[in-house]
């Protein structure tokens, strides 16, 4: 019900399910978070008009409207498939048909999100397990190497995270787990079905 509720409120298209033809060993199946998901996330964090949130595997785009509907923060969606690449530009212009004010506040990539250069400014990066270890390194390493060259406060929020990425970001990075929110109410019994966020604070 939430599904269509909001795409139809965004005036987008983002439901749809996994497609394994599509995918390989390092790149996972399409499959958006759920706007329930969505709404107990922000329940609990909160985002400002000036953070700039990039989502690594971003699909359709779901996530990015959803911020910049409630949030008006600057939104970067990094997708490597081309179908859904164009399905966003699609939704992005059906989405502006209502909300043209923060419309140059949303940008799509298509590109590989290792090859992806993190913005100076850029400091919220979603994960919804895109990706192999490998390439989740190499964008971890990524935004290192930004945060080296202009220090700033970054969070790294995932959802229903894998124990490699937890595992990496604990015993490879500087990053340190801030807040576990856990969405037991909405599902059956999954320990995985939470959102996990690591910080790294600039004193």
């Amino acid at each position: 019900m939430k599904e269509k509720y909001y795409d139809k409120l965004f005036n987008i298209n983002t439901i749809g399910n996994q497609n394994w033809k599509i995918t390989s060993i390092h790149n996972h199946p399409y499959e958006p978070t759920l706007y329930i998901a969505l709404e107990e996330l922000f329940k609990n964090y909160q985002l400002l008009e000036n953070d700039y949130v990039v989502d690594f595997g971003c699909g359709m785009g779901r996530l990015l409207f959803f911020i910049n509907y409630y949030f008006k923060s600057n939104v970067t969606g990094i997708e490597v498939n081309e179908r859904y690449y164009k399905e966003a530009l699609y939704n992005k212009i059906n989405y502006g048909k209502k909300n043209k004010k923060c419309l140059d506040k949303i940008n799509f990539i298509c590109t590989k999100a290792q090859n992806y250069k993190i913005k100076s400014l850029e400091n919220k990066f979603y994960f919804f397990n895109p990706f192999s270890i490998q390439i989740f390194s190499k964008v971890i390493d990524n935004i290192l190497e930004s945060y080296e060259k202009n220090p700033r406060n970054m969070d790294i929020i995932m959802y229903y995270p894998s124990q490699d990425y937890l595992d990496f970001l604990d015993y490879k990075t500087p990053f340190m787990m801030h807040e576990e929110i856990l969405l037991k109410d909405l599902y059956c019994k999954d320990d995985k079905e939470k959102f996990v966020i690591y910080s790294l604070h600039y004193y």
